[in-house]
């Protein structure tokens, strides 16, 4: 080895984390601690505008390596799936509330500037991740709710519409003809019929099984290690109005620490808010868990807490769908869900694809 390459200087690249090709005569390598640059989504960021020839994590993914920042990319990916009529649980088309009004949530977290900031019961914006984000920027808050979020919106110019398309007023209509529309659970028995009316419906194919609970989680971090987080969704189908799940909560929806990584959910909210579950992965990564094992680590503890028998399956086990997806700071990543089948979004130098999630039970 030339006297040059000294062992001093081989350690300081390797702790800066860098994949270096300055030693000639040597192969290229990636060092200890380098980045892999990389967009995870839901499975849904796999959607491309109309039929469109790049997806949601594609244009992340693109836009995050030439440069641009990692927030700005991801919102302009999951930008597609909220305009996308054809997607019944994000932004314009997503599934009404119980009164017949689609009501968005969203949140984003910046790790590099440690910042948020979010929007809940968003009504008449198809793009509630662009609000969340000039929330962050333009305000001191984390979150507006409602028609402050609305007024908010509308000072800024983004134009007030109406989010139904006629695909998910029919549904509305159908769901209003199966059900009692006051979506209340009975207090003695905890009725079990609007949930049987939903599932009737995506039985009879008016409902999109996967959108019932619906959203978009995107995560992405670039080379130089910056970590950020979008969530955004129509939320539970005919939910009652009003009805704010984990999505544009900051630690269960989504939650961002830039010098650990990121975590996102989607699927039964209420299951994800009552341990903040986002959270407590990355705190799991913090204390040294690689991005599957913090996740199994929060499904565990949703498995734990779920006690109610009109939510256990004839095995004791959650009978709703939650996954996971978690992303650390050297681009590492995982998607983790409660029951098998589902799947992730990845993009990153070796193209889009969908990746198997992991999962508690078979």
């Amino acid at each position: 080895m030339s006297k040059d390459i000294t062992r001093r200087s081989l350690l300081a690249a390797a702790g800066a984390g860098v994949v270096s090709p300055a030693f000639a005569g040597f192969p290229n390598v990636i060092l200890k601690g380098a980045v892999t640059p990389v967009v995870i989504a839901s499975s849904n960021g796999l959607t491309s505008k109309n039929g469109g020839p790049k997806s949601c994590v594609e244009i992340a993914y693109e836009m995050m390596m030439k440069g641009d920042d990692v927030l700005d990319a991801l919102i302009a990916g999951v930008n597609i799936v909220e305009l996308d009529p054809n997607d019944t649980s994000v932004g314009y088309g997503g599934t009404p509330n119980a009164e017949g009004v689609v009501q968005l949530d969203s949140c984003c977290m910046h790790g590099p500037g440690k910042r948020a900031g979010g929007v809940a019961c968003l009504e008449g914006v198809k793009t509630p991740s662009t609000v969340a984000q000039a929330v962050m920027d333009l305000t001191d808050h984390h979150l507006l709710v409602g028609k402050g979020a609305q007024d908010f919106a509308r000072n800024l110019g983004f134009p007030i519409e109406d989010l139904n398309t006629e695909r998910s007023r029919k549904a509305w209509l159908e769901w209003k003809r199966r059900t009692d529309p006051s979506h209340y659970l009975s207090p003695k028995d905890r009725d079990r019929a609007g949930l049987e009316a939903v599932m009737s419906m995506v039985k009879d194919g008016i409902l999109d099984g996967e959108h019932v609970y619906g959203t978009i989680n995107c995560d992405g971090v670039n080379a130089k290690g910056e970590i950020c987080g979008v969530t955004t969704t129509s939320g539970l189908a005919f939910k009652i109005p009003g009805r704010v799940g984990d999505s544009p909560i900051l630690g269960a929806g989504l939650y961002v620490d830039g010098e650990v990584g990121a975590a996102g959910s989607t699927g039964r909210g209420e299951a994800n808010l009552y341990g903040l579950c986002s959270f407590l992965i990355v705190d799991e990564m913090r204390r040294g868990k690689s991005p599957k094992d913090a996740g199994m680590e929060a499904l565990k503890r949703i498995a734990h807490n779920t006690v109610e028998k009109r939510l256990l399956d004839e095995k004791g086990h959650p009978n709703f769908s939650i996954q996971f997806y978690v992303l650390n700071a050297k681009g590492q990543h995982a998607g983790v869900s409660m029951h098998r089948g589902a799947g992730y979004a990845v993009c990153d130098e070796r193209g889009a694809r969908v990746e198997t999630c992991d999962y508690l039970y078979a």
